[in-house]
């Protein structure tokens, strides 16, 4: 399956889990977007230029990677809701996480797959952008 299935920082300030800032919320949604709608120029944006991807595989993938599985033909995202979020966000960096159940098509084959995830972000030149995601597939007895 592609690298997307299988889809901290330092900073001086102390961590929060309060609301997000209003340009950490707008990437966030943006970088869900993206995934939904396999818009590779927008996860060239929002994806740093060293970003890394561990999934639930224990695979690691890099950007150019992640973007090409994701935007491949037969390859699709339904919408998703992230449940159980845990946040933390310094004044340059945010773990953003949840729980998140994929419904779509990997080679034009269906699938489904519930998991855990944990995006880190860094805000770097006044824009966020992710660093590293880590995905924990959920056991098969617990897929929905």
């Amino acid at each position: 399956m592609h690298a997307i299935l299988w889809t901290a920082l330092l900073a001086t300030a102390a961590p929060q889990d309060a609301a997000l800032p209003p340009d950490l919320a707008q990437a966030a949604a943006d970088y869900d977007q993206a995934q939904m709608h396999n818009d590779g120029a927008a996860l060239q944006r929002l994806l740093a230029d060293d970003y890394t991807l561990v999934n639930g595989a224990a695979e690691i993938s890099t950007k150019a990677e992640f973007i090409r599985d994701s935007t491949a033909p037969g390859f699709s995202l339904q919408p998703f809701v992230i449940e159980h979020p845990i946040n933390r966000v310094w004044r340059d960096g945010a773990v953003l996480s949840g729980e998140v159940t994929l419904r779509g098509t990997d080679g034009g084959k269906p699938f489904v797959s519930h998991m855990r995830f944990a995006d880190i972000w860094a805000k770097r030149g006044g824009r966020w952008q992710v660093v590293f995601t880590e995905v924990t597939r959920f056991p098969a007895a617990a897929q929905p």
